[in-house]
């Protein structure tokens, strides 16, 4: 059963799973926006919203957390703490969007589109 379990799986294991939102993640930093599936899309937002509330800190300690959390991706931690952070200085949440763009593909999966609020 699944009792208190909140998080979706998307049909992976942990590590799986984990290596799946880093590298969407990574994509939605370095891009500023990404098609996805909705499921994928939903699960992102947290990940990446708490990323960039570490990133706007700008420590020594947030570099080494946020890098920690992206698997040691240098350029995309970077990225963060000396271009996304300082944008989003005054915004207290919601650095993302989730836009439906419905039934895409030959399979018919319902897309979305996560992307930086400017």
């Amino acid at each position: 059963m699944k009792h208190h379990k909140k998080k979706r799986t998307l049909g992976r294991k942990y590590g799986q799973r984990v290596a799946l939102l880093r590298s969407l993640a990574r994509s939605l930093i370095l891009a500023g926006g990404i098609t996805t599936t909705i499921a994928r899309a939903k699960e992102l937002r947290p990940f990446v919203e708490k990323l960039i509330s570490a990133s706007k800190q700008n420590t020594t300690a947030s570099r080494r957390a946020v890098s920690s959390r992206m698997g040691g991706s240098p350029d995309t931690v970077l990225k963060l703490h000396q271009t996304i952070a300082p944008g989003f200085k005054e915004r207290v949440g919601g650095y993302t969007r989730i836009i439906r763009l419905g039934r895409v593909g030959k399979r018919a999966i319902e897309s979305a589109r996560i992307e930086l609020v400017k």
